[in-house]
């Protein structure tokens, strides 16, 4: 196609070329502070789930094998009360209710230990991925999520792909580990019927604590999987692109243009001010060019020498051509020049260490005043 024809037609180079918009907003960039701190306001956190549940898991499993023992002895002496004595009372309203009661008491006794283990194991986890988090806003009712369509999209989006496939690949691994384990003990499983009660309870519950044992390591491994996949996924959720960062700047830090000009500005006005001062300096001390340093001095009103106005360069130049023109005293000294200058802040009085070099030049300058 003639280049001509697109220049003279710059909306046929849109249609027939790549929308370079596109990239400009491409998400390149790490999120800063201040986006990672608003997201944690916001309830958005780089969390697993399955790294919670496999510790409550494992946890489970540890304290039911090491209790099973005492939880069966207890188990038995309940129903040893329950059928030796408790069902052989009167059918009553109250009976019930105490039977009723007693049986939820003692149940919630034998499990509390567990209960009671896997809630601080849940909140250590918790506490151990994202910290003590309180998001008021997360819990803000809103009206988007009442809308079919976008809940059709969260089931049809990469994120729900994702956790569909890790369920379906921690169903497979666990059924094929749990058949795995059941299957080497399935030759004792053929004589549980000539078993003993108690020996074929330890033998079921080895059995089972092998099988949860086998799932909790599975669980685990997939679970400190889902952690690094869930920090990578939500760091890549929060990336910026150049043009995000540029506005939050702005809004956090100001328009760096805008403070550059007004930084611009202080310095005119501030070297405006120091330039009005020069003509009032008693003596101006210079390097003898590159260096010049106002100093102000009143007998009886100033306790020591004070540096006026100093600079470097053009602006040395015209510190001393502002002296020139109002009569001050324009004197060389370049050990003085340069030790002022790098030492000694405008407004600031000189040190001691310099008081006898700059009372020679002063008492010079006397002596040459009163000869005139």
């Amino acid at each position: 196609m003639d280049e001509r024809y697109l220049y003279q037609n710059p909306r046929r180079m849109v249609d027939t070329g790549f929308n370079l918009q596109l990239f400009a907003e491409e998400k390149t960039e790490e999120a800063t502070p201040h986006r990672r701190e608003e997201a944690r306001r916001k309830g958005q956190v780089a969390k697993s789930p399955d790294l919670n549940a496999a510790l409550v898991m494992a946890v489970v499993v540890v304290l039911l094998f090491l209790l099973w023992q005492q939880a069966f002895s207890q188990i038995g002496g309940f129903f040893t009360w329950l059928l030796g004595g408790m069902l052989q009372r009167e059918l009553t309203t109250g009976n019930l209710s105490y039977l009723f009661s007693s049986t939820a008491y003692f149940f919630l006794q034998l499990m509390a230990p567990v209960f009671l283990a896997a809630l601080a194991v849940g909140l250590a986890a918790n506490l151990m991925q994202i910290g003590f988090l309180l998001s008021p806003e997360s819990l803000k009712f809103k009206l988007e999520n009442l809308n079919p369509l976008n809940g059709f999209k969260r089931m049809l989006s990469k994120r729900a792909v994702v956790d569909l496939i890790k369920s379906l690949l921690k169903v497979t691994v666990v059924a094929i580990v749990t058949y795995a384990v059941v299957r080497g003990s399935f030759h004792q499983l053929l004589f549980l019927a000539d078993m003993s009660l108690p020996q074929g309870v330890a033998l079921v519950a080895g059995l089972v604590f092998r099988v949860g044992l086998a799932a909790v390591m599975v669980f685990l491994v997939l679970a400190v999987l889902d952690f690094i996949f869930q920090r990578y996924d939500f760091r890549q959720r929060l990336r910026m692109s150049k043009q995000e960062v540029k506005e939050e700047l702005k809004q956090t830090e100001g328009d760096p243009q805008l403070k550059a000009k007004l930084r611009e500005r202080q310095r005119q006005m501030a070297m405006r001010r120091m330039m009005h001062s020069v003509p009032n300096a008693t003596v101006v001390i210079t390097n003898p060019i590159h260096l010049a340093v106002a100093l102000l001095y009143k007998e009886g009103e100033t306790e020591a020498p004070q540096v006026l106005a100093k600079g470097a360069g053009d602006v040395a130049h015209r510190i001393t051509a502002v002296a020139r023109e109002h009569r001050v005293p324009v004197v060389e000294n370049r050990p003085v020049a340069q030790f002022l200058f790098k030492n000694v802040e405008i407004g600031q009085q000189i040190p001691v260490e310099l008081y006898q070099a700059v009372a020679e030049i002063l008492a010079m300058l006397y002596r040459i005043k009163k000869r005139h």
